[in-house]
């Protein structure tokens, strides 16, 4: 998701900051919404949402592909 999209231009810190690397859809007080959701399941929730935002279908495939690689992912 780019963050400029984002409502709030990215999720929130516990301190109330803006967060530099997750959207307001999935991160929250310096919290992932949803800890059980796997970096597939991510994908399809972000592209869809972009879709509902009026993004073309390949640019949100496009802007979801790098999600695995999200430090949230790495082992």
């Amino acid at each position: 998701m780019p963050l400029s999209k984002s409502p709030n231009g990215g999720g929130s810190e516990k301190d109330g900051s803006i967060s530099t690397m997750y959207c307001a859809y999935c991160y929250e007080n310096g919290a992932f919404k949803d800890e059980t959701i796997t970096a597939p399941e991510m994908q399809e929730f972000v592209a869809g949402k972009m879709r509902e935002m009026g993004f073309p279908k390949f640019l949100a495939k496009w802007f979801s592909k790098g999600i695995p690689k999200l430090e949230r992912w790495k082992q």
